[in-house]
């Protein structure tokens, strides 16, 4: 590939944690979601609450390395380039995503840790971030429920937005994103 091409795309350091975060978000979500269909105290229901937890704190640490990466690379810029009010709106979007994917994880570390239960990631146990406390606890489960709803609200409107500047825009802010030559 030759370096126009590569200026004009994001790195591909960067183009693979985005996706594969794509992939552990919606894993996460799944897991909290397909929970409920279960009895409680069953083996399946305690299994997919496991793994919401440890694909959370995945999701934490790519977070990290991705911002780090991020911070390494050259953001391409967009042809032709939008209007400033887009790219403010951009930037508060990506801005809140970022957020997102970092308070989430820590939010769900501190109500394992403020509810006295262990915290488990892949066969290691981390340690508590607070004390035993059930009013953290129930105070940061309240926070963590409702920032994970506007989860989806931020997701979506990513989304949309990349669709919209793919469709009708015509510009290239997906493309810089895509894998392969597209």
């Amino acid at each position: 590939m030759n370096s126009a091409v590569l200026r004009q795309r994001f790195a591909a350091v960067s183009m693979a944690l985005h996706w594969v975060m794509v992939l552990l978000v919606a894993a996460v979500y799944a897991c909290i979601l397909l929970r409920g269909n279960y009895p409680k105290g069953s083996d399946l229901r305690e299994g997919l609450k496991t793994w919401h937890f440890m694909l959370g704190l995945s999701v934490l640490a790519l977070v990290i390395i991705r911002v780090v990466a991020r911070l390494m690379s050259a953001k391409p810029p967009i042809t032709p380039a939008p209007p400033a009010w887009q790219m403010l709106f951009a930037k508060v979007v990506h801005i809140a995503l970022y957020g997102f994917m970092l308070a989430m994880p820590i939010a769900g570390w501190i109500i394992l840790s403020a509810s006295g239960k262990v915290v488990p990631f892949f066969g290691l146990e981390f340690p508590a971030l607070v004390g035993q406390s059930k009013d953290i606890a129930k105070q940061v489960q309240e926070v963590h429920e409702t920032v994970g709803t506007i989860g989806y609200f931020l997701i979506g409107l990513h989304a949309i937005a990349a669709l919209f500047h793919h469709y009708i825009v015509k510009d290239d802010t997906l493309r810089r994103m895509l894998p392969g030559g597209h």
